[in-house]
């Protein structure tokens, strides 16, 4: 991004936008505010989150109504053990006219609720893995792109184990986020009760469409970063990694594998949103530690010794600053 009258306007209509935004969604989801902010972080960058939480925390609602007031086409997809890869991609069919024709399947929309993605097969999980990177399917041997922009927002059940799949890795690293959803206050839980029950329906207003986040999206990459910042958040992703020249002891002793350089850059763009929906400039070190945690916990995985010792993902990312 160039510092110019331009420039600076561009960046100041972002973090109005972005305020705007999230005003809308707390008329329906009360507290959450970091998962909130998190969420439209990873839209502002181009990337796919993962919401863990237990039942009930309103993940799937949140994704509803973030598709409201950003006015973007919305589907949603129910994970479960019976799903085929083509009831997400679509298929190849035997028209009336004797010819094959495609008829597209729920992921051709801007956002696409992953409902309980642990709930199906791995087969018909890597039907997402091309969609998530390429932006597009492929189906017959024939690509089709999908529509710009293009989100996939999937929620996890962490304490169902019946009945449920690991996400493989490399799965889980075309997330961008992946976002723990904790109970709600005591305040917040009265204030979600009275707004629930009650007779008065909350409607949200459409922000923003998909031209201005394609527009922001181009912004955030624009934005400058020092090479100081840069060689932090390559370097905090490296020390992840065990028995390599930066790990740590900690990670040498608690880690099995750490990650990989896709989380490097997810580092820096989501480094670089931070700093922008605060207005500033160029991202700092701060901007990137704000981010580390959702960026790096899925990608990381602990060893017995960690278990057995109580060592969480998130303490030993911390430890890592």
């Amino acid at each position: 991004m160039n510092t110019t009258k331009n420039g600076v306007e561009e960046l100041d209509a972002l973090c109005a936008s972005y305020q705007s935004v999230k005003s809308e969604i707390s008329k329906i989801i009360i507290g959450q505010d970091d998962v909130v902010k998190a969420v439209l972080m990873a839209i502002f960058s181009n990337g796919h989150c993962l919401l863990v939480g237990v039942p009930g925390l309103a993940k799937t609602l949140l994704i509803q109504t973030l598709a409201q007031a950003l006015d973007l086409s919305f589907n949603r997809v129910q994970f479960t053990p019976d799903l085929m890869p083509s009831d997400i991609l679509g298929a190849e069919v035997f028209g009336d006219d004797r010819n094959f024709k495609f008829i597209k399947g729920p992921v051709f929309a801007n956002i696409v609720l992953a409902d309980e993605i642990n709930r199906t097969p791995p087969k018909t999980q890597s039907a997402l893995l091309e969609a998530m990177q390429e932006r597009a399917v492929t189906v017959a041997g024939v690509s089709h792109r999908l529509p710009a922009p293009f989100f996939v927002l999937a929620t996890q059940n962490p304490i169902e184990q019946e009945g449920t799949y690991p996400l493989p890795e490399a799965q889980l690293d075309r997330f961008m986020f992946n976002i723990v959803l904790e109970y709600p206050t005591l305040e917040q839980e009265i204030a979600v009760v009275k707004s629930t029950t009650g007779t008065h329906p909350v409607s949200v207003q459409k922000i923003m469409g998909a031209q201005e986040i394609l527009k922001f999206q181009q912004l955030i990459r624009g934005l400058p970063i020092t090479d100081h910042v840069l060689e932090y958040a390559v370097r905090l992703a490296t020390k992840t990694r065990p028995n390599t020249p930066l790990a740590t002891l900690e990670v040498n002793k608690f880690l099995n594998w750490g990650a990989g350089p896709r989380a490097s850059q997810q580092l820096v763009l989501g480094a670089k949103c931070h700093a922008a929906i605060q207005g500033k400039y160029a991202p700092d070190v701060e901007d990137v530690q704000a981010v580390a945690i959702n960026v790096l916990r899925h990608r990381i995985v602990r060893n017995y010794k960690a278990e057995a010792e109580g060592m969480t993902v998130e303490k030993i990312i911390t430890n890592l600053f």
